[in-house]
C-alpha cells in the first residue's frame, strides 16, 4: 500500500463537480477579491455562524492573521504579556510578538497535550493581558479552568481553533466558548480551502466590528471610509467559493475521522504506546493522530518502507526554538512539552482513511516496534 499522512487528491475527486463549478463561477463573476459586498465571502461567513452557532464570522487571508487581529482588537499591543502553550505551531507565538506582545509559554497537560492551566496561572504577572489554548490535534483544552482563570485575572481569551474545526465542549463549539476563536483554512485542516485562508468567530460585537477593520485597511462600511489604520488580510473570493462547498460535509468527515481514531485505539491497545487522552465532556475531531513512541526514527523509517507516510507535529517545543532563544528557556522548564516533542509521531489521519488501511498500518507499526 501506498497511505500519504493526509488525502487531498481523494477528498477533491468527490467533490470535483462542485468545486471546479464553484471555481468557474468566481472567475466569470471576477469575484477575487474578498471585500466587504464579495457574495462568495459572505456566504461563507453567514453558514460558519450557523454552523459554529457564533453571531459573527470574520473571514481574513489566514489563520495567523486571525490571531494577530483579534489580539489588536481586543486593544493587546507593546509590553502586554500572552499565555501560549510550549507545543504548537510557531504561528501562535509569533502573533504575539509581531503585535509588540511577549509570548509567555507555558508547559502542557502530560496526558491531554492542551496547556496546562495550573501552570498557566503561575505565570500571571500584572502585564498579563490575554491567554490562547491551543485545542491541540483537534483536542479541546480545558476551558473550564482557562475561563475560570481569566475571569480571576481579565484576560482576553482567544481560542486558537486552527486544528479544531468542530470540536466542542459540553456540546458548545470551541471558538464561542472564550471571547474569539481562531481559525485557519489551510488546506490539510479539517475544513480546508485550496491555499492560505482563515477566519474569526466571535459574539462580542464591539470585538467583530474591529476585526473586520482591521483586516479591511480600516474601513467601516464603505469603501474609503477608514476609520482606524489597518491591514490588507481578506479571504479571496475563490477560497470563500471552495470552502462553501466543503462546510456541509464536514460534520461527515469529522464522524469518519473519529471512527478512524476509534479504530485507532482498538487495534492499539496493548501496544504499550501512549496515546493523545480524550478529555471527558468534549468531542475531539482529531485533525492528527499522534502516538509516542520511542527511537521514533527507526519506526518512522520502517513505516515508510512500508509505504506509510508519517509526520512530527511538532519536533521541538516553541520555547526552545531559535527564535525565542533570548528568553533563555531550559528543557527543565517544560518537561511534558519536550517529552512530547522528543516522540510524537502523526500517523495518517483523514476523512476518506479505510479500516483495512489503518489495519494495515498498525500492523506494519506493530511489527517495527518488534510486536508482530
Amino acid at each position: 500500500m501506498n497511505i500519504p499522512l493526509v488525502d487531498l487528491k481523494t477528498q477533491y475527486q468527490a467533490l470535483k463537480t462542485e468545486i471546479d463549478a464553484a471555481i468557474a463561477t468566481v472567475i466569470s463573476e471576477t469575484a477575487f477579491i474578498g471585500n466587504m459586498s464579495n457574495k462568495h465571502v459572505l456566504k461563507f461567513e453567514a453558514e460558519y455562524c450557523k454552523y459554529t452557532g457564533a453571531k459573527h464570522t470574520i473571514a481574513c487571508a489566514n489563520g495567523t492573521d486571525s490571531l494577530e487581529i483579534l489580539l489588536m482588537a481586543a486593544g493587546i499591543g507593546t509590553g502586554d504579556e500572552v499565555l501560549v502553550p510550549a507545543i504548537s505551531w510557531i504561528a501562535t507565538s509569533e502573533a504575539v510578538s509581531n503585535i509588540g506582545g511577549k509570548p509567555v509559554f507555558v508547559d502542557i497537560e502530560a496526558d491531554h497535550y492542551c496547556m496546562d492551566i495550573a501552570a498557566a496561572a503561575k505565570k500571571i504577572t500584572p502585564r498579563t493581558k490575554a491567554i490562547i489554548p491551543v485545542h491541540l490535534y483537534g483536542q479541546p483544552a480545558d476551558m473550564d479552568a482557562v475561563m475560570a482563570l481569566a475571569k480571576k485575572h481579565n484576560l482576553f481569551v482567544i481560542e486558537d481553533c486552527a486544528q479544531s474545526h468542530g470540536a466542542a465542549v459540553n456540546g458548545k463549539m470551541v471558538g464561542r466558548i472564550g471571547h474569539a476563536g481562531s481559525f485557519s483554512f489551510f488546506p490539510g485542516k479539517n475544513l480546508g480551502a485550496y491555499g492560505d485562508a482563515g477566519g474569526m468567530i466571535t459574539d462580542d460585537e464591539k470585538i467583530a466590528e474591529t476585526s473586520r477593520m482591521i483586516a479591511q485597511h480600516g474601513q467601516s462600511k464603505a469603501k474609503h471610509d477608514h476609520k482606524i489604520e489597518g491591514r490588507n488580510s481578506r479571504l479571496d473570493g475563490i477560497q470563500a467559493a471552495i470552502l462553501n462547498v466543503k462546510l456541509p460535509h464536514l460534520e461527515a468527515w469529522t464522524e469518519n475521522r473519529r471512527k478512524n481514531a476509534a479504530l485507532y485505539r482498538e487495534l492499539l491497545q496493548g501496544s504499550g504506546l501512549q496515546l493523545q487522552a480524550e478529555r471527558a465532556n468534549t468531542r475531539h475531531v482529531y485533525h492528527l493522530f499522534v502516538i509516542q513512541v520511542d527511537d521514533r526514527e527507526t519506526v518512522a523509517k520502517q513505516l515508510a518502507d512500508a509505504g506509510i507516510t508519517t509526520t512530527l507535529q511538532y519536533p521541538r517545543a516553541l520555547p526552545l526554538l531559535t527564535a525565542y532563544q533570548h528568553y533563555g528557556h531550559k528543557p527543565e522548564d517544560f518537561p511534558n512539552s519536550v517529552k512530547l516533542a522528543a516522540r510524537c509521531l502523526s500517523l495518517p489521519m483523514y476523512p476518506e482513511l479505510t479500516a483495512e488501511q489503518i489495519r494495515y498500518i498498525v500492523g506494519k507499526l506493530r511489527a517495527a516496534l518488534g510486536q508482530a
